[in-house]
């Protein structure tokens, strides 16, 4: 199935793999405004295929999969199995706890192992940041990253632009990109590699962003990242046009940040009282998973007009067809995208 995009697709990035000449997706910071477009354009056909009651296709048939989680998930691990099964791609599930690394392999060790076993395509979760990077250094297979420690997590970035502009065209309030909408993320913003990426994502494609946390979970690069830091959360919320709210990362935490879930959720939680300060329509959303009654509450995580949250699942799986369907590309010889080298990382 090819992708059509937008009537102005060859006026927003080039033609064939030069549209999109990584061999990795390690992060959205290393990738220019009109690439972050061509993947959104590239999932909107698996936007409509999930739609349909015949989901398969047999574009990655052929191939093998690897999802190396060395970190627990259950909705990103799920969502990049389902993705890669709709292609019709053979997919493997590695678990850290019943992998060799539990063994004592070191990580290098481990992708050397990977590598050895010829994959077509490794997506990789780690707790450590740069873990997905280091291993993709050491294998000859693009490399998605599904979240390294605090760093990046590229697809759920990419899946909530989707999700966004989705919701934003229906109501006829967006075109190809986010200018003019203002765009709230509120929690811990300190330990969130979500936050990360959504700030560079939405940034890039023309939101005002600004992040909302306690001092303590409120790193000052945030600013850098061209974001716009608030410590009221009703003060942000001021005019938003789109809330997005993240859990604490407790996981992650060394050491007392909050004062405690309740005093977190009276300053910091989105109640429908709270969400009356942006404006009439704002849209919510979550990337999961929610700690309802601490940065959400239920009344607002269902509201039927306005969350978003459970689209976000749905476009989760598109999202990460679209990435595993362009990064294949060249293994595949789709026309245009066998000029990129056959091996090694291209820019």
């Amino acid at each position: 199935m090819a992708a059509t995009g937008t009537p102005s697709a060859a006026s927003r990035y080039p033609a064939g793999g030069l549209a999109f000449p990584h061999r990795d997706l390690l992060g959205i910071g290393r990738l220019e405004r009109h690439e972050i477009l061509y993947l959104l354009d590239e999932a909107e056909q698996w936007v409509e295929l999930n739609r349909r009651s015949a989901k398969r296709v047999d574009a990655l048939t052929g191939l093998t999969i690897i999802n190396a989680f060395f970190e627990n998930s259950t909705r990103t691990l799920l969502s990049f199995e389902i993705a890669g099964k709709r292609l019709g791609a053979d997919v493997v599930n590695m678990h850290a706890a019943t992998s060799s690394v539990k063994k004592g392999e070191t990580l290098i060790d481990t992708a050397i192992t990977l590598n050895a076993m010829r994959a077509d395509a490794i997506v990789i979760r780690h707790a450590s940041s740069g873990a997905v990077a280091l291993i993709a250094d050491k294998v000859d297979c693009p490399v998605l990253n599904a979240g390294d420690g605090s760093h990046e997590h590229p697809t759920q970035a990419l899946l909530d632009a989707l999700t966004l502009r989705h919701a934003l065209r229906a109501r006829g309030q967006a075109g190809d990109d986010f200018t003019g909408q203002t765009i709230v993320i509120c929690g811990d913003i300190l330990h969130s590699r979500v936050a990360r990426s959504n700030i560079l994502c939405l940034t890039a494609l023309g939101a005002n962003v600004r992040v909302c946390a306690p001092p303590a979970l409120l790193p000052a690069a945030v600013e850098a990242m061209g974001a716009t830091p608030f410590h009221s959360f009703d003060t942000a919320l001021a005019g938003a046009d789109v809330v997005m709210m993240l859990r604490l990362q407790t996981e992650r935490m060394a050491g007392q940040f909050i004062p405690s879930p309740r005093e977190y959720h009276h300053l910091y939680g989105l109640t429908l009282k709270r969400l009356k300060l942006a404006e009439p329509d704002a849209l919510v959303m979550h990337p999961g998973p929610m700690n309802r009654g601490v940065e959400i509450d239920s009344d607002v995580a269902d509201l039927l007009d306005r969350s978003i949250i459970t689209r976000q699942v749905e476009m989760g799986v598109a999202m990460r067809m679209a990435c595993l369907d362009v990064l294949t590309r060249r293994q595949r010889g789709v026309e245009g995208w066998n000029d990129l080298p056959t091996s090694g990382k291209w820019p």
